[in-house]
């Protein structure tokens, strides 16, 4: 990735914080959309641009991982919208799949790659909560789907370098596994 496209990722990210409060709930609701679907092309067009048809695969089962987890607790639950639309706020299904997306690209191919994508999945988990369609802990509860569903179901492409999340008791951490 050029350092170009990273700036251009967080400038876009952070500038878009200072016109949140002029920015419409239907503008919001675009934001997240593109997020979403973005994140999804980038999980599934990388592999596929690069020949690595595992990891394609990979990424179409992670997301679809993670988008029915993400239905069958809106199932469950029943939540109201923060808009009151509709009973379907718990959990985020548009977090979800961002948030798949994206760790499906990073234990792929790296942070290096993957720090774009989880700016969009970030944006997304944003523009959802202010697009008046979730609440913070919705769109928390997706990203945590998201997330594991990447871990679980998608291998690294190169396993010399692995990180690997760790939660015990009061915290957590990384752990780095180098082989050689």
């Amino acid at each position: 990735m050029s350092s170009r496209f990273l700036s251009g990722v967080f400038l876009a990210v952070f500038g878009l914080s200072s016109t949140a409060s002029a920015m419409s709930n239907k503008n919001w609701e675009t934001v997240s959309d593109v997020g979403v679907y973005s994140t999804l092309a980038m999980a599934l067009g990388l592999p596929a641009y690069r020949g690595d048809w595992e990891g394609f695969k990979q990424a179409a089962y992670s997301a679809g991982a993670a988008e029915g987890v993400a239905q069958v607790g809106k199932a469950i639950v029943h939540e109201e919208r923060p808009d009151k639309s509709d009973s379907n706020s718990f959990p985020s299904g548009h977090t979800s799949v961002a948030f798949a997306s994206a760790t499906t690209i990073y234990r792929r191919y790296g942070w290096d790659t993957a720090l774009p994508a989880y700016a969009l999945a970030a944006l997304t988990a944003v523009g959802r909560v202010e697009a008046k369609k979730h609440y913070w802990h919705d769109v928390a509860a997706g990203a945590v789907i998201g997330t594991t569903s990447g871990w679980l179901l998608t291998d690294a492409f190169n396993k010399t370098v692995q990180l690997m999340p760790w939660v015990e008791g009061g915290g957590g951490g990384l752990v780095a596994v180098v082989k050689w």
